[in-house]
């Protein structure tokens, strides 16, 4: 059994690259504009779809035409959409994103019906999630609908990994420590533990508190410098890859979606991260959010370029 289950999010990104942001009051033009499908509930899922992993999606959409391009193209990539659901009268989620020349980005978020996805809407879907090799979540649906998902994992021994990003402050203690997987950046790190995280010795320090408090597996992106390992299989490192990046919206949920792809096919953590860095890096060679994701085709040509 393999299939992966994401709860969370979607939404539609709005990418716009500009050569700075404007000032309070100052209009500029910008050199480009493109619409994509995002949010990082659905960015994991396409990710890892992609890459051949069998996904199944709990998310809500609005009742708006962003609605049934998203329906499309998670259908596209042959991703399960019995519990993506439409809300009457409510907008989808969209992500305002704003791309400098140096590949940083900065992005607004507006739930939209992701604010509707529920705990009934996880028990609705009960059958079909006790049919999957691990549980994916995020911060950008309601904290008390994430919560509700790791009991559910727990009651039913299904692995849970959660995305701690868009960071949140406050977050239940009791249900972190419930959890199998934590992948937070460096600032999420920083806000879920109260450390100061700036360098991956201040991570180590800092992860190694949580899997004190129950976590079993902490792993921790370091973006060029890729991705630390805390947990109950020691502690490691995996280091980054120097591409050219021409844009790094969506690189985490690259990592996250490749991640559980490998993971949920052998169990080797050590191996299935040094692939999500790998990805995550290709990922920020291409321009936006899933379409810089790529297929498993593609992925194995950027192993070979590497390896030349």
């Amino acid at each position: 059994m393999s299939k992966i289950a994401v709860i969370g999010s979607n939404m539609v990104d709005l990418i716009t690259y500009i050569d700075r942001m404007p000032a309070q009051g100052e209009t500029l033009e910008a050199p480009g504009f493109a619409l994509g499908c995002g949010g990082k509930g659905a960015n994991q899922a396409v990710a890892a779809a992609k890459l051949g992993a069998e996904v199944l999606m709990l998310t809500k959409v609005g009742d708006d035409l962003f609605a049934d391009n998203t329906l499309a193209n998670f259908q596209r990539f042959g991703i399960d959409t019995r519990y993506v659901q439409r809300m009457p009268g409510v907008s989808s989620g969209v992500a305002p994103i704003f791309v400098q020349a140096d590949s940083h980005n900065s992005i607004l978020i507006v739930k939209g019906a992701n604010a509707h996805l529920a705990p009934a809407d996880i028990d609705a879907a009960a059958q079909a999630l006790r049919e999957c090799a691990l549980i994916v979540l995020q911060l950008e649906i309601n904290v008390d609908t994430v919560y509700h998902a790791i009991e559910f994992g727990r009651a039913h021994n299904i692995p849970v990994l959660l995305n701690p990003a868009p960071a949140l402050p406050g977050l239940s203690r009791e249900h972190l420590a419930q959890l199998d997987f934590l992948v937070p950046n460096e600032s999420e790190l920083a806000l879920i533990t109260g450390q100061t995280v700036d360098s991956p010795a201040s991570a180590h320090k800092a992860a190694q508190t949580l899997v004190a408090s129950g976590i079993r597996h902490v792993i921790v992106t370091l973006g060029q410098q890729g991705a630390l390992y805390v947990g109950e299989e020691g502690e490691f490192q995996i280091p980054g890859l120097s591409v050219a990046a021409r844009d790094t919206t969506g690189a985490g949920d690259a990592f996250i979606g490749c991640f559980i792809h490998h993971w949920s096919r052998n169990r080797d953590i050590r191996a299935a991260m040094t692939q999500a860095v790998a990805y995550s890096a290709c990922s920020v060679t291409g321009l936006g959010t899933q379409t810089s994701y790529p297929d498993a085709h593609a992925f194995a040509e950027f192993h070979r370029r590497l390896d030349a």
